[in-house]
Order: structure tokens, then C-alpha cells, then sequence
């Protein structure tokens, strides 16, 4: 009986060894619960960047764990004359509670100050574009400023790419003679392809939407100097009343415009590319637009994200004062 026992006591400290052996080896519950961020989809007005006078066309050129900016603003000069500024929302989203947590400030990159110190003018400097061109292996801005003759102009810049600490050398202003006219011409953007620009101009009255193909495998810059030429309107974009700030990301069209049917002032329409043509604007409602103007809206993603985001200018009730910028997470139509 006592070695029944001894052997009993002995399988017991066994199976408690055994047990504790496996617990301890079994591996703790993974701590993500959340593996891809989303941005939130209440409107929030970037603080940081904005000022108590006017702060809009803004135009995003980088993403390195924040989104790096540009944007048109009169606040040096207290409400009077358009320069350049630049700045970056800074966000992050924790993965183990979804939580979401932006912030925005004015920066001072060393290249980003030489270009904008190269680029801005006496006169007002507007709807700021910067991206990389496949086609030269160019970093290039673009913006409108006033002519001598009082109208906007587009004239651009161009850097080999800045990298890190590298601040290369800028060459430019110079004019994008292929769609200026004597009328106003502003707020340019390419495609997703980056063979097509759109771009603004009130040359036929009101403002519209045109766009222009670029020939195959020519540098930009050469493209940009050619002799002005008749650019189309695409299909279904524009209306009797004002249509501008186009901006393009992947198969979806955003741009600003007052035609009749909105909330008020400009509103901010959406279109999709679709089989060869733009669909019809679609009103992006209440959930954006309000009674005031609403402008120059920009897109942007990341693949870490399930959703887009959108950044643009409004001068409703609630701000710094004049335009403000602001920042809303949403999803794009197919």
C-alpha cells in the first residue's frame, strides 16, 4: 500500500510538471488586435499649421511616417500677399486599441526652405504641386503666381531628388508656356500614370477643368516650354459656374467647385475613371461640405491604412481664422 501511494504521489508531481512545462512554453496572445491603422473619419482641423489668416492650397510630397506638406498662405504679411510654407502631420495609431493620435507643425527643412526661397515671388504664389517625374528622374514644383499683367501664370522648378541631408541644386522659375494663357491658370495635377496634367483656367469666362497629354518618353521640362497649345476638357467634370483645384489619386478625381445643388459657397466633388472616361460629380455632402467654401482638396493612402485620407481648406465657423486646413480619413469609391 505505501508504494501505491509513492507511486501515485510521484505520477502527480508528474502531470503538475508537465502541465506547468506546456503552459510555460505556450506562447501569449498576440498583443495586435488591430494589424492596419485607419484614419478617423471626423474632420480635424490641423491646429499646428494653421494661423489666424488665410492657409490653403496645400500639396502633399512625401510620407515618411508623417505627411510632409507645402501650402499657400498670407499670414507674413497679415492677410495681404500669398507666400509658401511648409509643414507636417504627424499621426500615429496603436495596434493594440485602434487608437488614433494626429498632431500638425510648421517645419524647417533645409532643402524644402531653398526651394520655396527660390520659388516665391513679389506677387501672390499659389496652389504649390511638387512630385517626381519617371519621366526625366526630375523632383519638380509647380505653382501660379501673378504676371506682371496681374494674372496667374504657372511656372516651375526642378531639382535632381533630395535625399537625407543632400541639398541639390534648383534650377527655375520658369514659365510653363504650354498652359499658360492670358487668362488665369492654376492648380495643377498629373494622373496616376503621370502621362496626363489638369489643371485649371478661366480662359472661356468662368473657371474649368482642362488637361493635356504628355508625348512619350519626354522630359517634362522640355514638354513645358513648348509654345501654348488648346487643351480639352474631360468628359462630365465641369459645369456653367466655377470648377477648379483638381487633384488626382489612383481612379478618383476631387476638386472644388460652386455649381448650383451644393451646401453653399464651394463644396468638394468626387468622380471616378471609369472605362475610359470620368463619371459623373458626385457631392461629397454634409459630412464635409457646410454653407462656407470648401477648397483645393488633396488624396492620399497607405498601405498600412484600410482607408484614404483628404486634406483641404475651409473657412467655416470654428477655426484660427480665414482658411484653415483640415484633415478627414475616408473611403474612396471604386
Amino acid at each position: 500500500m505505501k508504494e501505491s501511494l509513492q507511486y501515485k504521489l510521484i505520477l502527480l508531481i508528474c502531470c503538475v510538471g508537465i502541465t506547468a512545462f506546456y503552459h510555460s512554453c505556450k506562447k501569449d496572445e498576440n498583443p495586435i488586435k488591430f494589424p492596419y491603422g485607419t484614419y478617423p473619419d471626423s474632420i480635424v482641423n490641423l491646429t499646428g499649421l494653421n494661423s489666424a489668416f488665410d492657409d490653403y492650397n496645400t500639396n502633399i510630397y512625401q510620407i515618411t511616417g508623417g505627411i510632409d506638406l507645402i501650402f499657400s498662405s498670407n499670414r507674413k504679411s497679415s492677410g495681404g500677399q500669398f507666400d509658401i510654407e511648409q509643414g507636417i502631420i504627424k499621426y500615429q495609431f496603436d495596434q493594440t486599441t485602434g487608437e488614433f493620435n494626429l498632431s500638425s507643425e510648421i517645419t524647417n527643412n533645409s532643402f524644402t526652405s531653398k526651394l520655396i526661397a527660390q520659388a516665391v515671388t513679389p506677387r501672390d504664389d499659389l496652389g504649390p504641386y511638387r512630385f517626381f517625374s519617371t519621366a526625366d528622374g526630375f523632383e519638380y514644383l509647380i505653382l501660379s503666381s501673378v504676371n506682371d499683367n496681374g494674372n496667374l501664370d504657372f511656372y516651375f522648378l526642378k531639382n535632381q531628388p533630395a535625399y537625407g541631408s543632400n541639398v541639390p541644386a534648383i534650377s527655375g522659375p520658369n514659365p510653363v508656356n504650354i498652359f499658360n494663357s492670358s487668362s488665369d491658370d492654376a492648380y495643377i495635377c498629373f494622373d496616376s500614370n503621370m502621362d496626363t496634367a489638369y489643371f485649371s483656367s478661366n480662359r472661356g469666362g468662368n473657371f474649368d477643368i482642362f488637361r493635356d497629354s504628355l508625348p512619350i518618353d519626354a522630359p517634362l521640362s522640355s514638354w513645358f516650354e513648348k509654345n501654348p497649345r488648346i487643351s480639352s476638357k474631360p468628359d462630365s467634370i465641369n459645369s456653367t459656374e466655377d470648377d477648379k483645384c483638381p487633384y488626382i489619386h489612383r481612379n478618383v478625381m476631387v476638386f472644388a467647385s460652386n455649381r448650383l445643388g451644393g451646401l453653399g459657397g464651394y463644396d468638394l466633388y468626387y468622380s471616378v475613371f471609369k472605362r475610359g472616361k470620368w463619371n459623373s460629380p458626385v457631392n461629397f455632402g454634409p459630412r464635409i461640405n457646410t454653407s462656407s467654401d470648401e477648397y483645393r482638396p488633396i488624396l492620399g493612402s497607405e498601405q498600412d491604412f484600410t482607408n484614404s485620407y483628404m486634406i483641404f481648406s475651409s473657412n467655416r465657423s470654428g477655426g484660427k481664422g480665414g482658411f484653415d486646413l483640415y484633415f478627414i480619413g475616408l473611403e474612396l469609391p471604386d
